[in-house]
């Protein structure tokens, strides 16, 4: 039992690694505070290693991987657009933290939890915890695989908190936002055309967040320039009527 924990250990952990779900961990890790995003990866790998091992390998074949991971990457492309449309407001003004109130850890945990669950049924390494558990104790390969899972979630996540740090607050919301669509892109170029092949995916669906970057920058310089047309037309800094008529009697 031990070398099947083992065993699933290490496969689901370097399987996982680069994968689009350590990419997602890692945008989390920017947005959200680092133990909601944990205990949301811990949640979901727990659910979808128990669909694995329990009724995956009897169902495998009949589970719609494909419209799973389409509706996978429609979701991911507008999270991403929300996100940045979100960043716009983000001009260091006044603006109410994200993580405040009491619901927004319960909102991030559960956006963390549902993406994470849609994003490992319709991936490739689901398949291979079903392989591992038709041969091996079902228990010692669920609980490997879910550690598995979670250690590569907490190394992106360690990533994501090194990386924020250090990089302002407004560039965090447009990375994750770019990397949203990044992720959200090859994940329906995987189902739209699983013939791509992983490199093949990667690489064109890079397209998209170049042109959502590049678009976003110019939004950001036209409302810029905006903005200070406005600031320098404003009325607020010139000499009221009556004060110009009281500098004028003296």
């Amino acid at each position: 039992m031990i070398a099947a924990l083992l065993l699933s250990f290490g496969v689901l952990f370097v399987a996982e690694l680069g994968d689009k779900s350590q990419l997602m961990a890692l945008t989390f890790a920017l947005r959200y505070r680092w133990w909601i995003v944990l205990s949301g990866i811990t949640v979901a790998s727990i659910a979808v290693n128990l669909i694995a091992v329990g009724v995956g390998h009897f169902l495998g074949a009949a589970l719609p991987t494909d419209l799973i991971a389409f509706c996978t990457g429609v979701i991911l492309l507008a999270v991403g657009m929300w996100t940045l449309w979100e960043s716009r407001r983000e001009d260091g003004a006044d603006e109410e933290p994200a993580a405040t109130g009491p619901a927004a850890p319960g909102r991030a945990f559960l956006i963390v939890i549902s993406s994470f669950l849609l994003a490992e049924l319709g991936d490739r390494t689901m398949f291979a915890t079903i392989a591992l558990a038709s041969n091996h104790s079902w228990p010692a390969v669920w609980a490997g695989s879910v550690a598995g899972m979670v250690a590569a979630g907490g190394l992106a996540i360690a990533v994501g908190i090194t990386v924020g740090k250090h990089i302002p607050e407004r560039a965090v919301a447009v990375a994750s936002g770019l990397l949203f669509l990044y992720i959200g892109a090859a994940t329906l170029l995987g189902a739209v055309a699983p013939e791509l092949g992983k490199p093949g995916e990667y690489s064109i669906a890079l397209v998209v967040p170049v042109v959502a970057g590049a678009v976003w920058w110019l939004l950001a310089r036209s409302n810029a320039a905006r903005h200070g047309a406005a600031t320098r037309s404003s009325p607020s800094d010139r000499p009221s009527t009556g004060d110009q008529h009281t500098c004028d009697r003296h």
